[in-house]
């Protein structure tokens, strides 16, 4: 495997600005739902329908956590974002899908908001949206000029 390959990644100087929103707001999130287990991470995966939530509240707070810390080093930058973006999907699905619908489905809960529709959808993911372009500008772009990947590789972009 050509780990050069995978590392590459063009030199912009301002992209460490979305690693840094990316990856704290996911180290953050990610400590919380170990930390506040019942309230951010396997509680609150019980109540929205997410199959084996002790364990899937663990395991995606671990993973946030990991990936966090690999988008603020800018190593394997593309794999973190990969994973990053499969959690805000997952998110976006089961907890504001179901806002934009107005109705639970599929076993996924819908929380008691004042509004439902587009709107309410769209303020209720306002972070998630932004957490889920930074990781997609992440896989596009990597990690940028200030990051590990960029120092190992040889094989740098202009």
């Amino acid at each position: 495997m050509d780990l050069n390959r995978h590392l590459r990644t063009q030199p912009e100087k301002t992209t460490i600005l979305i690693r840094l929103l990316v990856g704290l707001v996911f180290l953050a999130e990610g400590i919380q739902k170990l930390v506040w287990s019942e309230l951010r991470g396997s509680g609150r995966f019980e109540r929205i329908g997410i199959a084996f939530p002790e364990f899937s509240g663990y395991m995606v707070g671990g993973l946030e956590i990991v990936c966090g810390i690999l988008v603020l080093g800018g190593l394997a930058t593309r794999y973190a974002s990969v994973v990053l973006i499969f959690i805000m999907m997952v998110a976006l699905f089961t907890t504001k899908l179901p806002i934009l619908l107005g109705t639970g489905f599929w076993g996924f809960s819908l929380r008691d908001l004042e509004h439902y529709g587009f709107l309410s959808a769209m303020h209720e993911s306002r972070n998630d949206l932004a957490m889920l372009t930074g990781s997609i500008y992440l896989l596009i772009k990597g990690g940028g000029y200030w990051s590990v990947d960029y120092k190992l590789s040889k094989d740098k972009q202009p």
